[in-house]
């Protein structure tokens, strides 16, 4: 009996060690997962793969504003207002792991400042399910209210920093991720997700899907002095990244319209 018991005591000392070897391989994987976590943002991919056909000079047409993710660190929220900021999108997750720790203040700044403003997931098609990081986003900041300051959350899918361009995905699995993402956000705050893309990816990933422009408003980047031809389905755009750096922290954005009616559009009217 005595040799038995040590044989199961062994056992199961062993199990807890292989058992916690196995936990640190996930954390090591988890963490190169989201290595680039930190340093990717709206636009941090589109910058890389598709060059600037032509940089605007100062502000474009249309409601200032400008995004920016833990990249940029603090932000003078005041002296972004002053500069002619009303609206700001701000970086909340990425995959269903990462947080970003300048989330809070970024947010609540901007809200302090007198900002509309709204928070946007950085995609991964690569970790888990389009629901799974829809879910993850609205846990960690990412939903909205009917306050007339918080616009709908934003989805950004954009090239892949980790490998393959388009997350190892065909375009018919990249489309049933999206959509598992934009109706998993509406079934949890009532509104559709902003997409945020690059027309060239958007084309080639989705397969030039056009089945997502009636519901889901469009952010769309171009570095250039003119926004150029739109995803497929899109006739027009809600926001235009036009530059990746100017005046005001992070990246320049423009609302194709009025405060009053980016304020009606946070209310849902």
């Amino acid at each position: 009996m005595g040799e038995v018991v040590r044989y199961w005591a062994f056992g199961a000392a062993t199990a807890l060690w292989v058992s916690g070897l196995l936990m640190m391989s996930a954390a090591t994987a988890a963490g190169e997962e989201y290595r680039l976590a930190g340093v990717t943002f709206v636009g941090s991919q589109v910058a890389k793969h598709e060059r600037a056909e032509a940089m605007p000079s100062g502000r474009q047409d249309g409601l200032s504003g400008h995004d920016v993710s833990s990249h940029q660190g603090k932000v003078d929220w005041a002296g972004a207002w002053a500069g002619g900021a009303r609206f700001a999108y701000v970086k909340a997750t990425e995959g269903n792991a990462y947080a970003s720790p300048w989330f809070a203040q970024q947010y609540d700044g901007a809200y302090g400042a007198g900002m509309l403003r709204g928070a946007y997931h950085f995609a991964r098609p690569d970790v888990s399910s389009g629901a799974d990081q829809a879910n993850y986003f609205v846990d960690h900041g990412g939903g909205w209210s009917p306050d007339g300051q918080t616009l709908p959350g934003a989805l950004d899918i954009e090239y892949n920093p980790y490998g393959d361009t388009c997350y190892g995905l065909d375009p018919v699995a990249m489309s049933w991720w999206l959509r598992d993402f934009s109706d998993t956000y509406r079934d949890r705050t009532g509104r559709y997700p902003v997409i945020y893309t690059s027309t060239t990816w958007w084309n080639r990933c989705t397969g030039a899907n056009p089945n997502f422009a009636p519901n889901n408003p469009l952010w769309v980047a171009r570095y250039n002095t003119s926004v150029g031809a739109l995803p497929a389905g899109w006739t027009s755009q809600w926001i235009w990244q036009f530059a990746a750096a100017g005046a005001l922290p992070g990246n320049q954005d423009t609302f194709d319209g009025s405060q009053d009616r980016l304020r009606d559009i946070a209310l849902d009217q």
